[in-house]
């Protein structure tokens, strides 16, 4: 029996195998977004947001290890259009519209990534992954 549940404002699924024990397995994926309370430490200068929305990038092998970290773009409220952000907004769980800025892109502890706003469909995915391609000079 499978089913979705929320751990700690984290999508889990639910297994009960034959013994009828639960486990309960973290199921974070690229292109979701989570908000994440100061994610650079105490507010400062240079963020003083109490929270920041960031949505996942890093390969699924690496978010599915045992590797602490993930690679994540902050979301903002304003962008400029640039071939780096990628517009988002309610579609994707968020209050208002937004920007994806590829060219910001920070690594934050997987146990931060707690408060799950929402995710990218396909199409948004795609759109950032050419974003992080212009943002890395892969092309």
């Amino acid at each position: 029996m499978q089913r979705w549940k929320t751990f700690f404002g984290i999508r889990t699924q639910r297994h009960r195998p034959a013994a009828e024990a639960e486990i309960e397995i973290e199921e974070m994926r690229r292109g979701e977004i989570y908000r994440v309370h100061h994610p650079g430490g105490p507010p400062t200068g240079n963020d003083p947001k109490l929270y920041r929305s960031f949505v996942v990038v890093s390969r699924q092998v690496l978010i599915d290890s045992r590797f602490p970290t993930v690679v994540c773009a902050p979301i903002l409220t304003r962008g400029h259009g640039f071939s780096t952000q990628v517009s988002v907004g309610i579609d994707e769980g968020l209050k208002h519209e937004s920007w994806i800025l590829c060219d910001n892109l920070v690594s934050l502890r997987k146990v931060q990534l707690t408060r799950f706003v929402g995710s990218l469909a396909r199409s948004k995915v795609e759109e950032l992954d050419r974003a992080l391609k212009m943002a890395l000079a892969l092309e």
